[in-house]
């Protein structure tokens, strides 16, 4: 009976030996493939690169949040997520960070998020994107920073017809759209009903449209 134990023990911890090293060390269930999803604009061959992760590497002990860090390293990305997909594969899921102006420091084109990232530089900014002016370009900054979520929340109908931003202070926005008009917007509160109102206004011909007070608005 002792004899039949110890030999149930001995076959049970092999193949528990045996299970941990296939798991753990072989290249059986190692990493055969990668699966990027999300990207538009990065390279998915630059993100695999990023990522470090030689093929074969056993699944189990892959380290998804170092994975994760170095994925993010690219500056185009927003967010990352690294999952595990048995057998062997390493999925990695991205946000890619989205431009929302251009700002012109030392004679080139930062294009920036909605959170002053810089994303890319350029010789020229993107003829789509609004130019943003402001006296200190800086992420953080209250002035950019209030510009930059007052661009974000425009409707895709003024949005388009924006060509530059100027910003004073956090309560000082001002548009000029593609046709030479001037918006003076204000802070970036009450958006929506700026928005709704300008919509409406640009209708009427006119320099100057002053909605910084929804409640009283001006044409010049």
């Amino acid at each position: 009976m002792k004899t039949r134990t110890a030999f149930l023990v001995l076959l049970t911890a092999g193949v528990v030996g045996s299970a941990a090293w296939l798991v753990f060390w072989s290249p059986v269930l190692g990493v055969r493939s990668i699966e990027i999803v999300g990207n538009l604009t990065v390279p998915t061959d630059r993100i695999e690169q990023q990522a470090g992760v030689a093929k074969l590497h056993p699944l189990a002990t892959v380290d998804l949040d170092e994975v994760e860090s170095r994925v993010l390293a690219i500056r185009q990305l927003a967010t990352a997520k690294v999952d595990r997909v048995w057998p062997g594969t390493l999925k990695i899921e991205v946000v890619e960070r989205e431009p929302v102006a251009a700002l012109y420091v030392g004679g080139k084109a930062a294009v920036i998020d909605e959170h002053g990232v810089v994303i890319d530089v350029k010789d020229l900014a993107p003829p789509l994107l609004p130019v943003l002016k402001v006296d200190r370009p800086a992420a953080g900054d209250p002035a950019a920073m209030t510009a930059l979520t007052v661009i974000r929340d425009l409707p895709a109908s003024l949005a388009g017809r924006v060509r530059q931003v100027r910003a004073t202070s956090a309560e000082d926005v001002t548009f000029e759209l593609s046709d030479g008009r001037t918006v003076i917007w204000g802070g970036s509160d009450r958006s929506d009903d700026k928005a709704r109102i300008l919509t409406t206004l640009l209708r009427r011909k006119a320099d100057v449209y002053d909605v910084s007070s929804p409640d009283v608005v001006t044409l010049n």
